[in-house]
């Protein structure tokens, strides 16, 4: 994410997200998906076909659902290799667990996508509506340039909060303006 002295809800899709995002192909396995995520250090991603277009986003969300569903051990991991994601309320998943199904049978398919010039407003509203916790930004035929996460449009609340806050106890000083003299008649 980008720094930026903005106004908070002048604020855009391009001024809050994070890049280069990391996108996954379509064809890649479930295993494979939750191994580079965990490497990453992050819980979602958007799909991708040939092409480079967003096709639809993996997420944790995603690996609770495969577990709900009874998702079955898809095989061993590497020998000696214990790789775990962490699912939303803070259980960890062994990804020795996930099966090597394709991931666009686990994926969400149309993905909330938003072009970069999308106000902070917007943005969010599109989080709360689709109970979700991440946007990606893409453009040129659904290309992913960008992610928006709900931590991001928070860390930009904070920092207008913070900037009001300080601005509110250290007010700037008036400038006297000077009275002109009145023109001679």
């Amino acid at each position: 994410m980008q720094a930026t002295t903005k106004p908070l809800l002048t604020l855009t899709a391009a001024d809050l997200m994070s890049t280069p995002v990391m996108t996954i192909p379509q064809e890649t396995s479930l295993r494979e998906a939750a191994r580079l995520l965990s490497q990453s250090s992050i819980s979602g991603a958007p799909v991708v076909d040939t092409e480079g277009r967003c096709i639809g986003v993996l997420s944790s969300s995603d690996f609770v659902t495969w577990a709900e569903q009874g998702g079955e051990a898809g095989g061993a991991g590497d020998a000696g290799e214990t790789i775990r994601f962490i699912a939303p309320w803070g259980e960890w998943i062994k990804i020795e667990d996930a099966p090597d199904n394709e991931i666009r049978h686990y994926m969400t398919a149309q993905p909330i996508t938003v072009p970069p010039e999308t106000p902070i407003g917007e943005l969010a509203q599109k989080m709360v509506d689709a109970h979700i916790h991440r946007v990606l930004v893409v453009v040129d035929q659904n290309q992913p340039r960008g992610i928006v996460t709900s931590t991001d449009v928070l860390a930009a609340v904070a920092r207008a909060a913070q900037q009001a806050t300080w601005e509110s106890e250290h007010p700037r000083p008036r400038v006297r303006q000077r009275r002109r003299p009145a023109p001679p008649a």
